[in-house]
Parts: C-alpha cells; sequence; structure tokens
C-alpha cells in the first residue's frame, strides 16, 4: 500500500468523525465562561487571629454583601467549596476556589487546601477540602463537619439530553491523598489523588412524606491522575445513558448514589433530605434535573491531596444538532 492511498484510507476513515462534529451544537451552560465573579468577605473571629478572607462565587450578580454575610446564589446556577462557616461561635472563612486570568477573560481555579482552628478549650480541628464547582447550593453557615453532603443543593432543574459535557481545563494531581478532619495531621488514605469531575441526569420524585428519590437517566465521569500543565480546549466527557453497570466503561465511581452516598437537595417542605437513586432509567426516560461537578480531588469528604489543583473554564452541553 503506497503512502498516498494510505493518506487516503486515513481521510475517509475520519470524514464520519468530522461530518458528526459539524452536526454538533454547543451550549455554554449559564455563566460557564467562568468570567463573572462575586468577591465577599468574611471576618474571622478575633481567638483565632482575626484575618480577613475573600471568598469568590461564580455569579454576575452586582451586589456587595456585607461582611460575614451567608450567600445564596439566586442570579446563578453555581456553587462553590468556599464557605463561610461558624462553630462553636467561631467565624472562619475557607477558601478552595479562585477566579484566575486567562486571555482576556478568567477561569476557574480549585485547590485543594487544610483549614486549622484551634482555640484552647473550645476547639481544635483540621479539616482537608478539596476545590469544588458544582450546579446547586452552598447551605451556609456551615456549622458542623457532619455529614457534609447534606449542607449542598446538588443539581438543578433540567429537561433536555446532552450527548456530552465540554470544557477547558488543565490540572496538576496524582499525590498521596490522606484523610484529614480532626486532630493533627490527618491520615494516609491509601490511594493516589485525582481530579474528578461528573454530569449525571436524574428522573426525580417526592412522596408524601418529602422523601426524594430518583431514576439515573444518563451519566459521564472523568477521574484525571496525570499532571496536563497546558490548556486542553473543548475537552468532552461522554453522556451515556440507561444502565450502564455491565458496560467495559463502567467504573465504581458510576455506582448508583443511595442511603449514606446519597447527595441532597432541599424538598417541596423546604427540608434537606437525601436522593435516593432507585435505580437505572433508560434514554426515552424524562429527565429533571442535571448535576455537574468538578473538584480538585477525589474519595469523598476531607480526602485529597494539598497539591492538587484543577483549573475549569467554558463549560458547557453537546447536542447532536
Amino acid at each position: 500500500m503506497n503512502t498516498k492511498f494510505k493518506i487516503l484510507t486515513l481521510i475517509t476513515s475520519l470524514l464520519p468523525l468530522f461530518a458528526a462534529a459539524q452536526r454538533d451544537k454547543v451550549e455554554l451552560l449559564p455563566l460557564g465562561h467562568m468570567d463573572n465573579w462575586l468577591k465577599r468577605e468574611v471576618k474571622e473571629s478575633f481567638v483565632i487571629g482575626g484575618n480577613t478572607q475573600y471568598l469568590y462565587e461564580i455569579t454576575d450578580a452586582k451586589e456587595t454583601l456585607p461582611v460575614n454575610t451567608p450567600y445564596q446564589n439566586k442570579n446563578s446556577p453555581w456553587a462553590t467549596s468556599s464557605v463561610l462557616a461558624t462553630v462553636s461561635g467561631i467565624t472562619k472563612g475557607s477558601v478552595t476556589v479562585f477566579p484566575e486570568a486567562r486571555g482576556n477573560g478568567q477561569a476557574a481555579r480549585l485547590e485543594t487546601r487544610i483549614e486549622r482552628v484551634k482555640v484552647l478549650g473550645v476547639i481544635n480541628i483540621n479539616v482537608l477540602a478539596s476545590g469544588t464547582i458544582f450546579l446547586g447550593e452552598m447551605i451556609e453557615p456551615i456549622t458542623s463537619t457532619k455529614n457534609p453532603q447534606s449542607k449542598l443543593i446538588t443539581g438543578i432543574p433540567f429537561t433536555k439530553k446532552p450527548k456530552a459535557l465540554q470544557f477547558d481545563y488543565k490540572v496538576v494531581t496524582g499525590g498521596t491523598s490522606r484523610y484529614v478532619n480532626g486532630m493533627g495531621n490527618g491520615s494516609d488514605a491509601k490511594r493516589t489523588d485525582k481530579a474528578e469531575i461528573q454530569i449525571l441526569l436524574q428522573k426525580r420524585w417526592e412522596d408524601k412524606d418529602g422523601n426524594v428519590y430518583a431514576k439515573r437517566i444518563g451519566t459521564g465521569w472523568k477521574l484525571m491522575d496525570k499532571t496536563v500543565n497546558s490548556w486542553q480546549n473543548k475537552y468532552r466527557i461522554p453522556v451515556n445513558y440507561g444502565d450502564i453497570s455491565k458496560q467495559s466503561y463502567y467504573t465504581t465511581d458510576m455506582r448508583l448514589r443511595n442511603n449514606t452516598e446519597a447527595y441532597y437537595t432541599k424538598n417541596s417542605k423546604g427540608k434537606m433530605v437525601p436522593i435516593r437513586e432507585e435505580g437505572w432509567g433508560t434514554k426515552d426516560d424524562t429527565v429533571t434535573h442535571l448535576i455537574v461537578q468538578f473538584s480538585s480531588s477525589n474519595g469523598g469528604a476531607y480526602i485529597g491531596n494539598t497539591d492538587s489543583r484543577l483549573w475549569v473554564d467554558n463549560v458547557g452541553l453537546v447536542y447532536e444538532q
């Protein structure tokens, strides 16, 4: 086979992919360009130093919040893991998400960090938090480290069926993870840290007692265990529909979330309740909610490596035209 014929064969084999790409339509999620941020101020309690922390929220709201005001993202579908905490009467700011200049705009920088709070005879705790941005809402102020998922409204109302999640990224990852939630430096989590990105589509419903259930309609999941120092543009994670538990690409990270692993939402009575994923749906099922989440570390609450970083920009959904 001569060189010219090989090239022609390669081009011919790629034509369907080029044609599919041309048929694709990409819709940025609201504020998915990561260019609009609100800076808010937290004045920490005098007994822990009285420092001023600045927390950053993804929103186009122009308001100026009074110092130490709990944040509610009324103008944005995005929430972050940066929080105002008030524990045992002590006010503390935890900052894990930052805007960072990129070209003529900005991107989100997610960092895994440890917050340390020590007041003799009152509190002595170190807490590791991964940098996370997600569709939903953080319930502030945080008053304890128990059951962290119960402080997050995870997901937003949504009815479409995208074929992929698309975004730009770069990442620093791959260090040894530690579990840190308590006194001291924590313990070896016996795993290697990875950045984690997920997109889930659910069909949710609520019973007469306010319990919320869901079927998993679509799943996209990616763990990144290698550092990539330069921006990767228009990266895509495909959304796979229906029961994927027997597919070759399935991993335990993609499992249904229920019981102690469940995400949370606020029910019609205004109460935070777990979203119990009862089973797998099909592509023909109605979608009611979308979950999108980016994290600098994986493995669960309080687990990660403080060298881990994930940069995210231009987050959108891909559809076939």
